[in-house]
Protein backbone atom coordinates (compact mmCIF):
# COMPACT_ATOMS: atom_id res chain seq x y z
CA UNK A 1 0.00 0.00 0.00
CA UNK A 2 1.31 3.43 -0.95
CA UNK A 3 1.29 6.05 1.74
CA UNK A 4 1.10 9.78 1.18
CA UNK A 5 4.83 10.25 1.79
CA UNK A 6 5.91 7.67 -0.77
CA UNK A 7 4.63 9.42 -3.88
CA UNK A 8 6.61 11.83 -6.03
CA UNK A 9 3.56 13.99 -6.72
CA UNK A 10 3.18 14.85 -3.05
CA UNK A 11 6.67 16.31 -2.85
CA UNK A 12 6.32 18.12 -6.16
CA UNK A 13 3.08 19.73 -5.04
CA UNK A 14 4.64 20.84 -1.75
CA UNK A 15 7.65 22.25 -3.62
CA UNK A 16 5.38 24.04 -6.10
CA UNK A 17 3.32 25.54 -3.28
CA UNK A 18 6.45 26.82 -1.53
CA UNK A 19 7.76 28.20 -4.83
CA UNK A 20 4.42 29.86 -5.56
CA UNK A 21 4.24 31.43 -2.08
CA UNK A 22 7.76 32.71 -2.58
CA UNK A 23 7.01 34.30 -5.95
CA UNK A 24 3.79 35.80 -4.57
CA UNK A 25 5.74 37.18 -1.60
CA UNK A 26 8.38 38.71 -3.86
CA UNK A 27 5.67 40.49 -5.82
CA UNK A 28 3.45 41.59 -2.93
CA UNK A 29 5.81 42.36 -0.01
CA UNK A 30 6.64 46.05 0.39
CA UNK A 31 9.59 45.55 2.73
CA UNK A 32 13.03 44.22 1.96
CA UNK A 33 12.89 41.72 4.84
CA UNK A 34 9.65 40.23 3.49
CA UNK A 35 11.22 39.95 0.06
CA UNK A 36 14.22 38.18 1.57
CA UNK A 37 11.99 35.65 3.33
CA UNK A 38 10.05 35.10 0.10
CA UNK A 39 13.30 34.47 -1.80
CA UNK A 40 14.19 31.84 0.80
CA UNK A 41 10.82 30.17 0.16
CA UNK A 42 11.62 30.04 -3.57
CA UNK A 43 14.95 28.36 -2.85
CA UNK A 44 13.30 25.93 -0.41
CA UNK A 45 10.73 24.92 -3.01
CA UNK A 46 13.48 24.27 -5.54
CA UNK A 47 15.43 22.22 -2.97
CA UNK A 48 12.42 20.04 -2.19
CA UNK A 49 11.93 19.35 -5.89
CA UNK A 50 15.59 18.40 -6.33
CA UNK A 51 15.44 16.05 -3.37
CA UNK A 52 12.18 14.47 -4.57
CA UNK A 53 13.54 13.83 -8.04
CA UNK A 54 16.74 12.50 -6.48
CA UNK A 55 14.87 10.09 -4.22
CA UNK A 56 12.42 8.74 -6.77
CA UNK A 57 14.12 8.98 -10.18
CA UNK A 58 17.91 9.36 -10.00
CA UNK A 59 20.14 6.31 -10.22
CA UNK A 60 22.87 8.07 -8.17
CA UNK A 61 21.48 9.17 -4.79
CA UNK A 62 24.16 11.78 -4.13
CA UNK A 63 23.47 14.13 -7.04
CA UNK A 64 20.28 15.68 -5.65
CA UNK A 65 21.77 15.92 -2.19
CA UNK A 66 24.83 17.76 -3.47
CA UNK A 67 22.69 20.17 -5.47
CA UNK A 68 20.48 20.78 -2.43
CA UNK A 69 23.52 21.47 -0.24
CA UNK A 70 24.77 23.88 -2.90
CA UNK A 71 21.37 25.64 -2.89
CA UNK A 72 21.51 25.88 0.91
CA UNK A 73 24.98 27.45 0.74
CA UNK A 74 23.78 29.95 -1.84
CA UNK A 75 20.75 30.76 0.32
CA UNK A 76 22.95 31.39 3.36
CA UNK A 77 25.30 33.65 1.40
CA UNK A 78 22.34 35.45 -0.16
CA UNK A 79 20.76 36.02 3.26
CA UNK A 80 24.00 37.41 4.72
CA UNK A 81 24.60 39.78 1.80
CA UNK A 82 20.96 40.87 1.67
CA UNK A 83 20.87 41.59 5.41
CA UNK A 84 24.01 43.72 5.14
CA UNK A 85 22.40 45.65 2.28
CA UNK A 86 19.20 46.08 4.31
CA UNK A 87 21.20 47.43 7.27
CA UNK A 88 23.06 49.87 4.99
CA UNK A 89 19.80 51.05 3.38
CA UNK A 90 18.18 51.51 6.79
CA UNK A 91 21.12 53.58 8.01
CA UNK A 92 20.85 55.93 5.04
CA UNK A 93 17.07 56.14 4.53
CA UNK A 94 15.64 55.14 7.96
CA UNK A 95 13.25 52.78 6.18
CA UNK A 96 13.29 49.35 4.58
CA UNK A 97 10.13 49.84 2.54
CA UNK A 98 10.79 49.51 -1.18
CA UNK A 99 8.55 52.46 -2.04
CA UNK A 100 10.73 54.78 0.06
CA UNK A 101 13.79 53.79 -1.96
CA UNK A 102 12.58 55.23 -5.28
CA UNK A 103 15.55 57.58 -5.57
CA UNK A 104 17.90 54.60 -5.85
CA UNK A 105 16.84 54.17 -9.49
CA UNK A 106 19.87 54.64 -11.73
Amino acid sequence: MLTLSSQLNTYLIIGAILFGFGVFGLIRRPSLIGMLIAAELVLSGASINFMAFNHFLAPDPTVGQIITLFIMAIAAAEAAIAMSIVVAVYRNYKSIETEDLAELNG
